[in-house]
């Protein structure tokens, strides 16, 4: 029995410890002595960040379960069917509508920009959080669900936090800090809802991502009740589709 609980604690570290590494690798590394240099395309620095950091947390999850053969699973890649994501793509669209109402189109993005912000790092975000810190601790290691999500929303919500402003006490800084971590969680929830995978978690990210890219609005406004509403609202309304129209979970 202790021997189980000492093994259920040191894997319970052993997740924060690479779910923390996976988002600091280039920094801990300059640390030392030994800096990664970025790579020389556009979005060189932020492309090698989240392609270390899938590599890490699959390479822990393998350590972890000392195989790699089940891997992408136990990291909620596997596809459950369209209806998960499908129901969450219509859930974002009251805030497309209510972006371009109240906005107007942005002038200031392409392509590569759309395809990198809104759907490439996000998903390499929901691998790393939502498939290592939330999947994985939950259904491979036995993690009970508030911790599981707790943890990696409170992990999502410092990482954002830091990269807004260096980890400043400010309101805004607080304000990214909850708001970020509160996606966390709702994300994770919408992936138990649709079996454990990552992809409807993935959407509504992505969704939302894209469409506060396209459309500009204040400052002000996108901080405010506003842009507060149209998110939490459009995430509010995914877990009740998902929740009342969903395969049944397996877990």
């Amino acid at each position: 029995m202790q021997r189980n609980a000492l093994r259920d604690w040191l894997s319970g570290v052993a997740v924060v410890l690479i779910l923390a590494l996976s988002q600091e690798a280039r920094d801990l590394a300059a640390a030392v002595g030994l800096p990664i240099p970025r790579l020389p395309i556009p979005y060189g620095g932020s492309i090698l960040d989240n392609l270390l950091a899938v590599a890490i947390v699959m390479a822990g999850a393998a350590l972890l379960l000392r195989r790699f053969a089940g891997v992408p699973r136990s990291l909620g890649l596997g596809f459950n069917g369209w209806r998960g994501p499908l129901l969450t793509a219509l859930a974002t669209l009251p805030c497309w509508i209510g972006l371009a109402v109240s906005g107007t189109l942005a002038r200031d993005w392409s392509a590569l920009d759309l395809a990198l912000l809104a759907f490439a790092f996000p998903l390499a975000e929901e691998i790393a959080f939502r498939g290592f810190g939330f999947i994985f601790a939950r259904r491979a290691l036995g993690w009970p669900l508030g911790l599981a999500v707790a943890v990696q929303a409170i992990g999502f919500g410092l990482v954002h936090w830091i990269g807004s402003g260096g980890g400043e006490f400010s309101a805004m800084a607080l304000q990214i800090f909850v708001i970020t971590g509160l996606g966390g969680a709702i994300f994770a929830l919408l992936d138990a809802l649709d079996g454990y995978g990552i992809w409807s978690g993935w959407v509504l990210h992505a969704s939302l991502n894209a469409a506060w890219a396209i459309f500009s609005v204040s400052e002000n406004a996108a901080s405010g009740w506003l842009g507060i509403g149209l998110r939490l609202g459009s995430a509010a309304l995914a877990l009740l589709l998902v929740w009342k129209f969903r395969r049944p979970a397996r877990a």
